[in-house]
């Protein structure tokens, strides 16, 4: 597959393929309106996603080690 690939698939597609994959343990935060730039005018809602291979709690834990990474970069 090569990067221009990739622009023949939608987001949630993407998100779909990802989130079939059993090595994948994690979590997807992506916006719930597709961007198409950088810039962000008011607000901008998110959708969080993961799959079986990481429970509700693990991926809570998951999202509160990057929460204090983030806080402690600033």
């Amino acid at each position: 597959m090569t990067p221009g690939d990739l622009e023949l698939f939608s987001t949630d597609e993407l998100i779909d393929e990802l989130m079939s994959r059993s090595t994948f343990q994690g979590v997807v935060v992506h916006s719930r309106d597709e961007a198409k730039n950088r810039d962000w005018i008011g607000e901008r809602i998110f959708n969080l996603r993961h799959n079986a291979n990481l429970g509700l709690e693990e991926a809570g834990r998951l999202l509160e080690v990057i929460r204090q990474h983030i806080a402690t970069e600033r």
